[in-house]
């Protein structure tokens, strides 16, 4: 990963000849500086992930391109943090709203900067291998469950680089948030970003991944850890998930603990699921 850039909001930041990123002011604990929103291709612009909206996010993406025209406005998926400046955007510019399916689900997750934006409504749908094009830029669909069921990332081939969203992202690990977030498919999409070839991610948050295939071997690792430390502690005793999120995350701010208890639960399922843990309300146990 690359070292840290410092960022002003709304002010453009040339990372490639075929890539900008305006960042949006929502810094939180859970987006770290803000969303970041990338305009790819020069005169023609693509605008993947326009963020939360915000006025001043969506004029700064015009003041951006003025000169240029906004043809595509590309959505990695629906949390409130990435698509709900899409209609603003589309509306002043006349591009066309593409990218992931709607998908809007009743949230009881501890991130309310996260949940499902209900006013999402794309012109077209891109299943995985669909493009969009522009003059020298061509970016295609990936799909990658598992932060989300409609999540996308986007490659860009002339660049070798792809767009994570929130799959990958430069900072801090990605919250798996069931019903819909699922980390057998979390964990499978990681295993297709190991099989590509890419130079470097821009995730939605965080500093460009220029490693990526290392970065993702860490991720994957990283979460056979958390799975290891649940089997153990349930090895020793049966326990509910606000224990373990004691038991596993210490040193971490005790408000991010709502959030790590939502991934704790997607490992639990997902270790459910393969027949190895059992519950009865809310205490989990080693299947017997």
């Amino acid at each position: 990963m690359s070292g840290m850039t410092d960022q002003i909001p709304s002010l453009a930041q040339d990372l490639h000849p075929m890539v900008r990123r305006v960042l949006a002011p929502n810094p939180s604990a859970f987006t770290y500086t803000g969303t970041q929103t990338y305009l790819v291709g020069r005169g023609e612009v693509a605008v993947i992930d326009p963020g939360p909206l915000l006025d001043a996010h969506v004029e700064a993406i015009l003041a951006a391109t003025a000169g240029e025209r906004i043809t595509s406005i590309l959505c990695t998926h629906t949390h409130r943090d990435h698509s709900p400046a899409a209609a603003a955007l589309a509306g002043a510019s006349g591009a066309t709203i593409v990218g992931c399916a709607p998908l809007a689900l009743d949230d009881d997750g501890p991130r309310a900067d996260a949940a499902f934006d209900t006013t999402y409504a794309p012109d077209r749908v891109m299943a995985d291998g669909d493009r969009v094009t522009g003059p020298g830029w061509t970016l295609e669909a990936v799909a990658t469950p598992g932060h989300t069921s409609n999540h996308l990332c986007f490659a860009l081939p002339e660049a070798r680089a792809l767009f994570t969203g929130d799959h990958v992202m430069g900072w801090s690990t990605t919250v798996i948030s069931p019903p819909d977030g699922d980390m057998a498919a979390y964990m499978a999409s990681l295993d297709r970003l190991m099989g590509r070839d890419d130079a470097v991610y821009y995730p939605a948050h965080g500093e460009p991944v220029t490693k990526p295939q290392r970065f993702v071997r860490g991720l994957m690792g990283h979460r056979k850890q958390r799975e290891g430390q649940i089997v153990r502690l349930l090895g020793q005793a049966d326990r509910a998930i606000p224990e373990m999120v004691e038991a596993m995350y210490v040193g971490i701010d005790r408000g991010l603990h709502g959030a790590a208890g939502r991934s704790v639960l997607a490992h639990l399922l997902d270790l459910e699921r393969q027949g190895r843990v059992s519950r009865t309300g809310e205490t989990w146990r080693l299947a017997a």
